[in-house]
């Protein structure tokens, strides 16, 4: 007789699909990325980012308890100053904007959740550039290496359990690692933005950021053709210590991830990035889709490609969802 194979009789119930499916998604797998604004006394909502909003220094504070309460795994902060220059000093002031949340947040969670830190320029340079520039306009890498080693320590000593340089300047991990080293901080982990892509879907971030970028990234982001080149920036970062390794864009890079997770000893992280946020909500606010179902649909795909972990702007909301 015909058929003698069911496979639908394990997908009868929510019961039954719940038993025999195979990706989950749990809140402590998400991590929230929050902005914080310097000088602001309200919230300052996003445009092209519905529901997404560059905090003051107290509706950071609970935001991230709320997060925190929800069961999210982690939270990336973002700073955007008042003041910019040519060299990003407001990443290493102790008293920059970035550093300061840092604090404050230390000071109200402890460590009831994972505090992330972004470790790059791109925000505090008055070029837009993620380092500093030589006397031609190019970015140096060896340069800002010793600017990434002091806003490490900048941000360890601030509080953040891990730092994210996302940069993709060439040794910027082992740099990075380095100056911890050397100042006792060897408990302050690495998340490496190991693959991260010169992509068309950074434009809300960068409104969000307010970037002072004119031109690309394309000398130091990677071509979104090519993923023999993102396996060796993965292999070179864990040799230069990386504690987790990073794929970024996520939902259009799903191939990489699996192609990341399947050689990395490590746990993989993968950004769902602003553009990829935006397009889900700008469907879902003209009716062209479910946008609960939509969410964690993207999710899942995430997780099932090989990620360990998910940046999501989504990453509260779905934590209460889930629980």
């Amino acid at each position: 007789m015909f058929p003698s194979h069911r496979p639908r009789r394990l997908r009868t119930t929510a019961a039954m699909r719940g038993l025999v499916g195979e990706t989950t998604i749990r809140p402590n797998q998400l991590v929230l990325p929050m902005f914080v604004k310097e000088g602001v006394t309200e919230p300052v909502p996003i445009a092209t980012m519905p529901g997404v909003v560059q905090h003051t220094r107290d509706s950071l504070r609970k935001a991230a308890v709320e997060a925190v309460q929800a069961g999210v795994g982690g939270l990336m902060l973002f700073g955007v100053p008042e003041k910019r220059d040519a060299v990003g000093s407001g990443g290493v002031d102790p008293k920059g904007v970035l550093n300061v949340a840092l604090r404050d947040l230390r000071a109200e969670l402890g460590d009831e959740t994972v505090l992330m830190s972004d470790l790059c320029l791109d925000e505090f340079t008055d070029h837009g550039h993620c380092g500093v520039l030589d006397d031609d306009g190019r970015v140096d890498n060896d340069a800002t290496l010793r600017v990434y080693g002091e806003m490490a320590l900048a941000q360890a000593e601030a509080g953040a359990h891990l730092l994210g340089p996302s940069g993709m300047m060439d040794g910027q991990v082992g740099a990075i690692r380095e100056a911890l080293d050397r100042a006792g901080r060897t408990d302050t982990g690495i998340l490496a933005y190991s693959v991260k892509y010169s992509s068309a879907f950074y434009g809300p971030f960068r409104d969000a950021i307010e970037s002072q970028l004119t031109g690309d990234r394309k000398t130091y982001q990677q071509d979104s053709g090519n993923v023999r080149e993102a396996l060796r920036e993965v292999r070179l970062d864990l040799d230069e210590g990386a504690d987790l390794v990073m794929v970024k864009p996520a939902m259009l890079y799903l191939d990489v991830i699996r192609a990341v997770a399947e050689i990395s000893d490590v746990p993989v992280a993968a950004y769902q990035i602003s553009g990829e946020f935006a397009m889900i909500e700008a469907a879902a606010a003209n009716g062209w889709l479910d946008r609960r179902a939509a969410v964690l649909e993207s999710l899942t795909a995430i997780r099932r490609a090989g990620a360990d972990i998910v940046l999501t702007y989504w990453a509260a909301e779905v934590a209460a969802w889930l629980r």
